[in-house]
């Protein structure tokens, strides 16, 4: 189904989700535009992962919606969720460590026809010189970082019309850091839209169109990206007011 650029790719309404009775996410509502570059930022245990992993289905949800490209999510797994075009990249260097680089590169187009899968794999090489060098390793040869841009450079191959990443910069170097958020860019220039978790948050806000501040399972700010004074707004919407009256008002 095709969506207007007017109409939000991805759309999250009255979001509650946890694990077993332990609630962490708790009426969250957020919209990412066709093309559009958004950072989830938010302290530990803020509930940032929990929020990714409920949208691409990796944990189902008590309450609320989830639309993306005009469809509903609602007991969609990941693999449908993909097949729509929204990839998550998960926390952590997921790759198959006994398999070579490329293979783990081709795993990720399994379903796809040879010619294509093979042109997919280079398209995503492309972006990282770093790995291509080793297409022949095993992914457990690589450095950490190295496995981390694998692990993006996997997404890639889905193509996806929304790129989930959480923390794609732990454990980098800040030569490779660099080198993933130029990727980033290149990404959004070229309409792919990205929701992004991250820690580095001058560096995230330098790529990012919006923000979404999560503090304790609950939207406390959005703003644009190039909004001034941003770090204290950042600071007020965690710890001062705008915390204590979303508080308030869930509990009223």
């Amino acid at each position: 189904m095709r969506i207007s650029a007017a109409e939000p790719l991805l759309r999250v309404k009255n979001l509650h989700a946890g694990y077993g009775k332990v609630g962490i996410l708790f009426g969250v509502d957020m919209h990412i535009m066709p093309g559009e570059l958004v950072t989830l930022l938010g302290p530990n245990g803020a509930g940032k992962t929990t929020l990714l992993c409920a949208i691409s289905g990796l944990l189902p949800w008590s309450e609320g919606a989830i639309d993306f490209a005009g469809h509903s999510l609602h007991r969609k797994g990941p693999r449908e969720s993909g097949a729509l075009g929204l990839v998550h990249v998960v926390e952590g260097h997921r790759v198959f460590t006994q398999s070579t680089v490329s293979d783990n590169l081709l795993l990720a187009g399994y379903d796809l026809p040879r010619a294509e899968r093979m042109a997919r794999v280079a398209a995503a090489l492309d972006y990282f010189p770093e790995i291509a060098a080793k297409r022949h390793a095993l992914a457990g040869a690589l450095s950490g970082g190295q496995q981390q841009m694998l692990a993006v450079a996997q997404g890639l191959v889905r193509r996806p019309r929304l790129l989930m990443l959480d923390e794609p910069s732990a454990g980098l170097s800040p030569v490779l850091v660099d080198r993933v958020f130029g990727v980033l860019a290149q990404l959004r220039a070229a309409g792919t839209a990205v929701l992004l978790v991250e820690q580095l948050i001058e560096k995230a806000l330098a790529v990012a169109d919006r923000l979404y501040a999560l503090a304790q399972g609950r939207i406390v700010l959005t703003a644009s990206a190039d909004e001034a004074d941003l770090p204290a707004r950042l600071e007020h919407a965690y710890f001062g007011q705008d915390a204590n009256r979303s508080l308030a008002s869930s509990s009223a």
